[in-house]
């Protein structure tokens, strides 16, 4: 992807559009996919479940064989409109040089997720010129959803049916805030360090980078953001904007910074604009983010078209 670059933007979902929910990480259980079914029937639309959906292979949702099999099937399906990627974990990423996306380029679909599922979103997004999706999962949708858990759904249907969005900035003390535009990229931060020097690595010049983890070391977020500087991803940004650092964890002699001081200490010089306390990641909620569409901030606020 080029700086601006003219993306495909997947149509919008309209009633009996079909949606494959594929496992391609950790593996899932029929209860923890069930309400997500429902929800999207109660939006009219048609839901299909991945062939080896409920497999098993340790921690896996099956074999990488299975994995892929499901994956490549959603995405080559000429009949599918949205693949839904059912929950993270581990695993995506050693998927991908095996997909062949010559169906899916011929006819682009929405592939929504997060956290694991960056390393697919990100391929997509650098590869093929495709809008992706970075929104909620199955895993996080359940029979009693809370106001927050309803706005991260709200969210992810307004995108797939072809509204805007727009997301007010929270306030925090060590945002930067200023206007910027340019396509929107990123996700974890911990994926995206580990994809940095392969094919599947986002272009950053002139973008609005949103990075997010969870559950990591401090001196981690250290390291991964010093690898993401000395490779350049972080010089030449729109704007960078950071969603939650959640349940980080430091050593018994501390690191002596947040998660955020750290990635503002890594970005301070730059002058573009920084934003903390973004609601997406692993929190609730997880507001909707396509990946490679134009967005902009004005006025403390995120909007993509």
């Amino acid at each position: 992807m080029g700086l601006f670059a003219i993306m495909k933007k997947p149509h919008s979902l309209v009633q009996g559009s079909v949606v494959r929910i594929v496992s391609t990480a950790r593996k899932i259980s029929p209860a923890e996919v069930e309400p997500s079914v429902k929800l999207l029937k109660s939006w009219g639309l048609t839901v299909q479940l991945g062939r080896n959906m409920y497999a098993t292979e340790n921690q896996f949702a099956g074999s990488s064989s299975h994995r892929l099999q499901d994956l490549q099937e959603a995405l080559s399906d000429n009949h599918v409109d949205m693949v839904w990627c059912s929950r993270g974990g581990y695993g995506t990423t050693m998927l991908l040089d095996e997909v062949d996306f010559t169906a899916f380029c011929e006819k682009p679909k929405w592939v929504v997720g997060y956290s694991d599922v960056t390393s697919l979103l990100c391929h997509i997004t650098t590869n093929f010129d495709v809008v992706s999706l970075h929104a909620t999962m199955p895993i996080n949708v359940s029979n009693q959803l809370s106001p927050s858990d309803l706005q991260s759904i709200d969210s992810l249907r307004s995108v797939i049916f072809g509204d805007s969005v727009s997301y007010k900035m929270n306030s925090h003390d060590l945002s930067k805030p200023g206007d910027a535009k340019g396509p929107l990229i990123g996700g974890n931060l911990s994926i995206l360090y580990s994809i940095l020097g392969s094919n599947s690595s986002p272009k950053t010049d002139g973008a609005i980078l949103f990075v997010e983890d969870l559950d990591e070391y401090l001196y981690h977020i250290d390291r991964m953001m010093v690898n993401l500087k000395r490779n350049g991803l972080l010089e030449n940004l729109s704007a960078l904007v950071v969603g939650g650092m959640t349940d980080m964890n430091d050593n018994t002699v501390p690191f002596g910074k947040t998660a955020e001081e750290i990635v503002l200490g890594h970005v301070d010089t730059y002058g573009y604009p920084v934003y903390f306390g973004f609601d997406a990641g692993h929190l609730s909620p997880n507001l909707a983010l396509p990946f490679g569409q134009i967005a902009e901030i004005k006025d403390n606020t995120l909007v993509v078209e």
